[in-house]
């Protein structure tokens, strides 16, 4: 054993070693528990700071909001999109341009329609997903050197390392007015929305200025995995047009005519090579994965942007030149310096001569787009409506914007009234698309409202300009200019306006052109906007009827705009614009075989080959045909369709109820397209609606109240009958065999359809081709059956209802509006077979009919005078010719004809009530002298009426 004394001391040394270990490890202990206090607190403090920042930023946001509000009152345009509300979706808003402004301006319309808010932080921790807000801004400041926005950047990588995950980005379009950009402004850092990106200076500028100016647009969610899919390898899901885009938006030359600089080219390039090198796989054998995702986000932002740059071009148009700059440009264009050589040698004068004759063309044409003008008309234009009509009732525009910023837009509206001008115009600029330039008719270049036109959306032609070879250059270049710039472009069709409310037949000088622009090239594909206007009350009623019965037209004045200012205070219901199904040129160059640039670039007096000339034709018959598709079948032209089907314009109420109901069941049972509306109003609601207008009026009766036209209102109603008339034309057609014959074979019946339906077709721009009516006529007559207005007796007969019955009647009425058509067809070939083969020309024809046509009205009708309008008795000999009836000799205008015409008019006995027949008959009897007599006094009236307009 040791020691005492030494145990003692060697237990003295270990007890003072386990103090002292005792006392490292507490202290050890104290230090941690200190560094793990200070760890909580810097936590606790960093929370609270954070939660003073957010509490400092929402109150910001609140208070910047509740000015905002006040400042601005943003009008959102095109139809809101639905935004999935799924569990576990996340919405984030995209944003061209980092702005404070616009970023509250975008949370404050989320929380007016209740979408996801963009300023509340978006959290997903099972996709490690923790952002402050929802908004992506695609050119942000705080973005790396290699310019792709941060949150994009990082949502892009959580799309592609987690594939469960759903984001849907909102692209969202603010302008603060909608002024296109001037090439040469001074002061277009300070001018309404442009493409500069907003200054703070600008922001505030745009606010205090353009507050009540200012246009949100949400556009439709986009997959953020859809987008990556799109950018890698073709979807089965994406469509052919949306892979042409992707390509063209990443092609090496389409990237170098871009605005974008070297760099940002280059890169472009490179992020698309490593995209295709990777494969978008999660190997980094060729580029690392963060390089993938980088060059994938990259791709994806630059889509977005060019996404929202043409939103953007398609709501404010392109940049402008000023009217000067411009006007150079076209004087020196190859074109023009080709076409004033050729003045000058034609002409004998020097070619600067020539040059400055080309300069006054233009000066005469051009547009001088003013945005200030536009704002004016847009204010004058909202208040005038209001005065005027009950409402401005829009269809099918989703359409037109769904091509609006990928086709060069050519609207083709149906020509009613001089408002068409503005109507229209106002619409698409109210609707969010740029204004389209309209080609007006120089008669509107007056004092006054001329140059206020000009300053809008005019650009002024003459009315005839056939033999001025230089003048029509320099329009087919300023045309092919506005063109190649992407400006939408209106001209009505028809060249005038109707006087009898029937479509007139296309006049195809704006349309050549046009065609001839493209086929010299062109930037974007072309869309043509077939375009239908309806009224319930026109403005120009009265001057349309007594121009239609031999009036001469009035000249467009300061005077007739005053008297025109008279009307405001009336009423005159509502207007319909209805856009029809859109005609797509390439589809049109693919059915004549008509290769696209096959003109020459610098020219402008290249013929169209022959396949582009039947194009053209036929182009013109299919956008009036798509007119017609789109017509509104509104409440006073269906009350005139059932009133002026009486023998006195007059009904007794409950008749007129039970008419307008079985034309409205008509219409929805067997539908003359998809795109045409039929007013909902009820039968009682129309007959009220009428008398509103002061257009009917109700006779009270001890037997039953009475309906009828007021007088001198008959007239101008047939005018609205005859916008709709196409639509009920077979179905009054086919009751009309039935009704006249009693009882009628189908068989026979069918052949008398197929003979006489061209000419239908042709006066009415009937879009069922003839090779189809089989199949129209039973369903037709099937839906005629389901209505009780015919019955089919079997064995392939088909007959009437019971002489007495409330059916038999109705029947009588729906046979009618045919009626007169048919009449006019059998006048005229009656004064064919009476004056016989080879004695007559073609303009000989219609003057006589003409004359004919208005002495029947006078005599036997009510005095209509739409029945003897030169236009119809045109289009029907005009179909003679084309069906080969008739033949019109080349060198002397001489009709010839056989005995086919008498087999044609053989057709009216089953048709028209022997006592019309007869009439008619009389009626075109003419002997030599009286021919001689009329011819002589029709050219007279030309000569002086021709001389009046030198």
């Amino acid at each position: 054993m040791l020691p005492s004394r030494l145990m003692h001391s060697l237990k003295n040394r270990l007890k003072k070693q386990r103090q002292a270990q005792k006392k490292t490890k507490s202290t050890a202990s104290n230090a941690q528990r200190s560094a793990l206090s200070l760890q909580e607190q810097a936590a606790q403090a960093s929370a609270a700071i954070s939660r003073s920042g957010r509490s400092v930023n929402q109150l910001y946001r609140k208070l910047s909001g509740k000015t905002l509000d006040l400042a601005v009152k943003p009008k959102v345009i095109g139809d809101l999109p639905t935004i999935s509300t799924e569990e576990g979706a996340l919405t984030f808003y995209v944003l061209r341009e980092y702005s404070r402004s616009n970023s509250i301006l975008v949370d404050l319309q989320t929380k007016e329609h209740d979408f996801p808010p963009a300023l509340v932080g978006v959290e997903s921790p099972a996709f490690n997903i923790n952002e402050n807000a929802a908004i992506i801004f695609l050119n942000h400041p705080n973005a790396d050197g290699r310019k792709v926005s941060p949150r994009l950047a990082r949502l892009v990588t959580a799309c592609r390392e987690n594939p469960a995950i759903k984001i849907n980005l909102v692209p969202v379009s603010i302008l603060w007015g909608r002024a296109p950009d001037n090439e040469d402004s001074l002061f277009k850092l300070l001018m309404a929305d442009n493409w500069e990106e907003p200054s703070i200076t600008k922001q505030l500028f745009n606010i205090g200025m353009m507050g009540r100016d200012t246009f949100v647009q949400f556009h439709p969610p986009q997959s953020l995995h859809d987008l990556i899919d799109s950018l890698s390898t073709p979807s089965t899901n994406s469509t052919e047009q949306s892979q042409q885009l992707t390509q063209k938006l990443f092609d090496a030359v389409d990237l170098k005519d871009s605005e974008l600089s070297n760099s940002d080219r280059e890169l472009l390039l490179q992020a698309k090579r490593n995209v295709e090198a990777n494969g978008l796989s999660t190997s980094t054998a060729l580029v690392t994965a963060s390089e993938a995702n980088f060059s994938l986000a990259l791709l994806v932002q630059h889509k977005l942007n060019a996404y929202l740059d043409s939103q953007r071009q398609s709501m404010i148009g392109p940049d402008l030149s000023d009217r000067r700059n411009l006007v150079d440009k076209l004087i020196n264009s190859p074109a023009i310096n080709y076409a004033c050589q050729k003045e000058a040698e034609a002409e004998n004068i020097s070619f600067d001569e020539a040059k400055k004759r080309a300069r006054g063309y233009i000066n005469e044409i051009a547009n001088d787009y003013n945005y200030s003008v536009i704002r004016f008309f847009y204010r004058f234009l909202t208040w005038l409506w209001t005065q005027l009509y009950d409402g401005i009732e829009v269809h099918h525009f989703e359409q037109v914007r769904e091509l609006a910023t990928t086709h060069e837009l050519i609207y083709v509206p149906c020509h009613r009234s001089h408002v068409d001008y503005l109507l229209l115009g106002y619409v698409i600029f109210e609707k969010g698309l740029s204004l389209p330039y309209v080609a007006a008719g120089n008669n509107l270049d007056v004092p006054v409202l001329g140059p206020i036109l000009r300053n809008a959306i005019a650009f002024y032609i003459r009315r005839s300009f056939k033999d001025n070879e230089l003048y029509k250059a320099v329009l087919r270049e300023y045309l092919h200019t506005l063109i190649q710039r992407n400006t939408p472009i209106e001209y009505f069709i028809e060249g005038g306006r109707s006087r009898s409310g029937r479509l007139l037949p296309p006049k195809l000088g704006m349309l050549s052109m046009t065609v001839h622009s493209h086929l010299r090239g062109s930037n974007k594909p072309m869309a043509f906007i077939p375009t239908y206007i309806g009224y319930e009350r026109i403005m120009e009623g009265g001057t349309y009827i007594g121009e239609l019965k031999g009036k001469p037209k009035e000249s467009e004045s300061v005077l007739g705009l005053l008297k025109v200012s008279r009307k405001i205070e009336r009423i005159f219901g509502h207007v319909h614009l209805s856009f029809g199904t859109p005609l797509l040129m390439e589809d049109f160059m693919e059915k004549f075989d008509v290769e696209p640039n096959s003109l020459p670039a610098d020219r402008t007096d290249t013929p169209l080959s022959k396949n582009a000339m039947a194009m053209v034709d036929n182009l013109g018959v299919k956008i009036m045909q798509n007119i017609n598709k789109a017509a509104v079948v509104n409440p006073i032209a269906l009350l005139s369709l059932v009133l002026l089907s009486t023998p006195k314009a007059a009904l007794d109420e409950d008749s007129c109820r039970e008419q307008l109901a079985l034309y409205q069941r008509i219409a929805h049972g067997s539908p003359y397209s998809e795109s045409t509306i039929i007013t909902d109003m009820s039968p009682q609601s129309i007959i009220d609606y009428g008398i509103k207008l002061k257009l009917v009026e109700r006779t009270p009766h001890i037997l039953g109240d009475m309906i009828k036209v007021l007088p001198k209102q008959m007239a101008i109603l047939s005018y609205f009958r005859n916008n709709i008339l196409h639509v009920f034309i077979m179905s009054s057609f086919l009751a009309s065999l039935v009704y006249r014959n009693g009882r009628i074979q189908r068989e026979h019946l069918e052949s008398i359809v197929t003979q006489l339906y061209p000419f239908l077709q042709s006066e009415l721009f009937l879009y069922r081709a003839a090779r189809n009516l089989p199949d129209m006529i039973d369903e037709k007559l099937n839906n005629l059956i389901e209505q009780g207005m015919v019955v089919d007796l079997g064995n392939g007969v088909i007959g009437t209802p019971e002489k007495n019955s409330e059916q038999y009647q109705q029947l009588d009425m729906l046979a009618t509006p045919v009626s007169q058509s048919l009449e006019r067809y059998f006048m005229s070939l009656a004064l064919l077979a009476q004056q016989g083969s080879g004695n007559l020309t073609a303009e000989q024809v219609v003057d006589l009919c003409h004359l004919l046509g208005q002495r029947l009205s006078v005599l036997y009708a009510d005095d209509i005078p739409d029945f003897f309008d030169r236009a119809l008795f045109t289009s029907f000999l005009n179909t003679l010719i084309r069906l080969d009836y008739v033949q019109n000799d080349p060198e002397t205008g001489v009709l010839t004809f056989d005995e086919r015409i008498n087999n044609i008019a053989r057709h009216a006995h089953y048709i028209l009530n022997p006592d019309i027949m007869q009439i008619l008959q009389h009626v075109a009897t003419l002997d030599e002298d009286e021919i001689n007599h009329a011819i002589s006094e029709i050219n007279n009236k030309k000569l002086s009426k021709f001389s009046r307009k030198r």
